[in-house]
């Protein structure tokens, strides 16, 4: 999560030339991409064993997805496509498609819970805090904000470029980096420490010391609902696949990308966990939402100290960061849709593009499909719960994609073991096998997990919550196959 595809789109632009960019520019690149203030609120949830999920979520998903898809990406870097090309080189067109449909789907379903969280900050910009609670107000703001993100976009990369460098500066970097500041100057002030006081219903994330809920550092685990965050966070670092393909413009791919990769890892696991601990510091459990727990930090703090003007001024920034990092992703997972016309498995209709070179149908059919989900504030209760009930199933779609990516390296190494990686998972076929098949093992335990209601939160029937997934995740595996069946029926016409 998420946040994290929109460099997919320029496979088809990457050059074998190397040296054309450095460690450090490929570390910041790969951080901006995947890191999130979105993931911050859902970090503090965990309190003090966020650290130990993030290890997990670190080495058994974000080290194996880093170094398959950077193999993949640059064996296929010239023929562009993405993972649309990986699949369709290993297992055929139509599971090629199946996993670039995914991949743009999942960004479907992933925009609604980005949106909320900037819908949130709009709450609190109109000093109406208790409006970021309110599904009506978040649901209205979040269609308003993507629409407006959606027709900006027209304009083309250009634009698209300039708003998302800036907006990630000021809307994410200039956030993140006061709230750890003011969480520290808090913690060293004298101030209580919110997560020093868990509720002792909590029994996964504190236990019991003279009637008080202290913080674990290790989860206490109980039941399968315990550990359904996991696949959340895990979410979190999702997208690192693409920017794989930039690993070839490295003066030596080989020992340069692993560095980069180890740096951008470091530092996305230290960004999320700083400003997980930063939340979890200052604001009690009860009151840490997962839309509104970065401005509900903010403004305690800033109440506190007599400055809750401030406030207003970090909810508009965080405004900007959100509509930046939508106009971001916007043209770049659809673009990745494109690279399937070629082969005649998209209708004409979807590769119209505007005069600055836009797929603009491609995007009404993608902003229709979000106001659809958008919808689903306006119904439920507790907003939190919609919030995590779409992280779920942007979590399940996308790792299907994860797991054919995985499945396409191992079987790369077979049927095209000459040829040419600029970058190889180290270990030869045996060693893809290991770290492959270690990827593909843990997306497939947090596929199942995007099943289960979490503990965590107020989930009223969790039977409805399973079939909601199951029906979410069954319709977006099965519409490439029927897009498939009926091109191939007008082909034969």
């Amino acid at each position: 999560m998420s946040d994290s595809t929109v460099k997919q789109s320029d496979n088809s632009s990457s050059t074998s030339k190397q040296g054309r960019i450095t460690v450090i520019q490929l570390t910041l690149m790969i951080a901006a991409a995947v890191t999130s203030l979105r993931g911050v609120p859902v970090m503090s949830q965990e309190e003090l064993t966020m650290f130990m999920y993030l290890l997990l979520a670190a080495v058994f998903f974000l080290v194996p997805a880093a170094l398959v898809s950077a193999e993949l990406g640059t064996a296929f870097a010239e023929q562009g496509g993405g993972v649309y090309t990986w699949v369709k080189e290993a297992f055929g067109k139509k599971l090629g498609f199946l996993a670039v449909f995914l991949q743009w789907s999942q960004n479907i379903v992933w925009y609604p819970t980005t949106l909320a969280f900037g819908s949130a900050a709009v709450a609190y910009i109109i000093d109406k805090p208790e409006l970021a609670s309110d599904g009506k107000f978040i649901g209205t703001f979040a269609i308003l904000i993507y629409w407006l993100s959606t027709f900006l976009s027209f304009k083309g990369t250009g634009f698209i470029s300039k708003v998302s460098s800036k907006g990630f500066l000021l809307g994410t970097i200039i956030p993140l980096v006061t709230l750890i500041g003011i969480a520290a100057y808090w913690a060293f002030s004298g101030n209580p420490l919110a997560f020093d006081n868990i509720p002792t219903s909590q029994t996964t994330i504190a236990f019991i010391h003279n009637g008080i809920g202290e913080p674990r550092l290790v989860p206490h685990l109980t039941s399968i609902g315990n550990v359904v965050f996991l696949s959340t966070i895990i979410l979190l670092f999702a997208g690192i696949e693409a920017l794989a393909v930039h690993a070839s413009e490295l003066k030596d791919p080989k020992t340069q990308y692993p560095k980069a990769m180890l740096m951008a890892s470091l530092l996305c696991f230290f960004i999320l966990a700083l400003g997980g601990l930063a939340v979890a510091v200052i604001l009690p459990y009860n009151d840490i939402t997962l839309q509104g727990g970065v401005l509900e930090s903010f403004q305690l703090v800033f109440n506190h100290y007599n400055l809750g003007w401030l406030t207003n001024v970090f909810a508009v920034l965080v405004v900007v960061g959100c509509a930046s990092c939508i106009i971001s992703w916007l043209s770049g997972p659809s673009t990745a849709l494109l690279f399937t016309a070629k082969d005649g498995l998209l209708p004409n209709f979807l590769t119209k593009l505007n005069k600055n070179g836009i797929q603009t149908n491609i995007l009404f059919v993608q902003g229709a499909l979000v106001t659809l989900l958008c919808s689903l504030y306006f119904v439920l209760e507790d907003v939190s719960v919609a919030f995590f009930l779409l992280s779920s199933l942007t979590g399940a779609i996308y790792l299907i994609m994860y797991m054919l990516m995985y499945l396409s390296g191992i079987r790369l190494r077979k049927t095209q073991p000459n040829l040419p990686r600029a970058f190889k998972v180290p270990g030869g076929a045996y060693g893809m096998s290991v770290i492959g098949g270690l990827g593909f093992f843990a997306v497939a335990f947090a596929f199942i997990l995007c099943f289960i209601p979490p503990t965590q939160l107020p989930i009223n029937s969790p039977t409805v919550y399973t079939v909601f997934i199951l029906v979410g995740v069954s319709i977006f595996v099965l519409i490439p196959f029927i897009i498939n069946k009926v091109m191939s029926k007008k082909k034969i016409n």
